[in-house]
């Protein structure tokens, strides 16, 4: 079965589970209305992503609306279960969390009950697309259990497309080589600071017409304001990679364009890459998302990046909009 036709700029739903600082359940519905409004019409959301409370708020927000004006993924791996007495919840990043927790569970049944409760969170009947999540130290159980479980809901027509979502390209481009993979999202490896994914994932991608979704586009958030102490892949980043981004940011400027405009659309430089997924706090951030993808950026932008040995002379750089159309 085809991977869903995507849109170029979609919705990550980690910020409406409270990722690192809590939002009302109206901020929530307000950025999936943004989304839509905007165009962003592909959303991914996760069990994982505040332990189900993603789900619900997306579910609610979707509540009325055609399903056949959106594309949903979400993902399995991580099955959720009530907590135990005496246990407590571990949040992993995300505030106020509700009364569950995680356990990784690749068995034919823990994908499916994984998925149906999924479905019972988003208040849908199907999915579009689902991914197994973070796996890369769980490959004996992928192979043997895991992934066939969720190519035979593929088979059985219960899902549209099926693949991996993780940050180690390496581990993905394995995994598209070994198996029937339909769509891959990986984050933070094909970037304006990181080409990984060229030299391992993309090429096999390209070789076996395995569709790419990318996130992490801003690196942590170096890309979006690259000042001292911004983050880089989850940690405070070192001082070269911030000279980097910072030399980058100045390039840009010099063509009118913000380097988070820049960050968004260079991914699309391969054509493999089909959408990027970007996360938002509020309707806010979605629209400036949305106004930054739409920037008209000029050739001559990127033949300056590596000009200034900013990318390297080997990378594909992107189509204007008019070369694109």
């Amino acid at each position: 079965m085809p991977v869903p036709a995507l849109p170029r700029l979609g919705l990550g739903c980690a910020p409406l589970a409270n990722l690192y600082r809590v939002i009302t359940d109206e901020e929530a519905d307000a950025t999936v209305d943004a989304a839509f409004a905007t165009g962003c019409h592909y959303l991914d959301t996760a069990p994982h992503y505040g332990l189900g409370r993603s789900e619900e708020r997306l579910g609610r927000a979707l509540a009325g609306r055609d399903r056949s004006s959106y594309v949903l993924s979400t993902k399995v791996g991580r099955r959720l279960r009530d907590l135990r007495p005496g246990e407590a919840p571990d949040p992993q990043g995300f505030a106020d969390v509700p009364a569950r927790a995680r356990e990784w569970d690749f068995t034919a049944d823990g994908i499916r009950a994984t998925l149906e409760g999924s479905l019972e969170r988003l208040g849908l009947d199907f999915v579009d697309i689902v991914y197994l999540h973070d796996v890369e130290n769980h490959l004996p159980q992928v192979y043997d259990s895991g992934f066939p479980a969720l190519a035979a809901l593929r088979d059985q027509g219960v899902v549209k497309a099926i693949g991996f979502g993780m940050n180690h390209s390496d581990v993905l481009a394995r995994l598209v080589a070994d198996l029937d993979v339909d769509v891959v999202l990986c984050a933070g490896r094909w970037t304006l600071l990181e080409r990984t994914a060229l030299d391992d994932l993309l090429p096999v991608c390209e070789k076996r017409g395995t569709q790419v979704v990318v996130g992490g586009v801003y690196n942590s958030g170096l890309l979006a304001d690259p000042r001292p102490g911004a983050h880089y892949d989850y940690a405070q980043a070192p001082p070269e990679i911030l000279a980097r981004a910072q030399a980058m940011q100045a390039v840009c400027a010099g063509y009118g364009v913000p380097l988070r405009a820049a960050a968004l659309r260079y991914p699309f430089a391969h054509p493999s890459v089909v959408s990027a997924v970007v996360g938002a706090a509020g309707p806010e951030e979605v629209r400036d998302n949305a106004a930054l993808f739409s920037y008209d950026i000029p050739d001559a932008m990127w033949h300056a990046l590596v000009a200034e040995g900013l990318l390297d002379a080997d990378v594909p750089l992107p189509l204007t909009a008019a070369q694109e159309g």
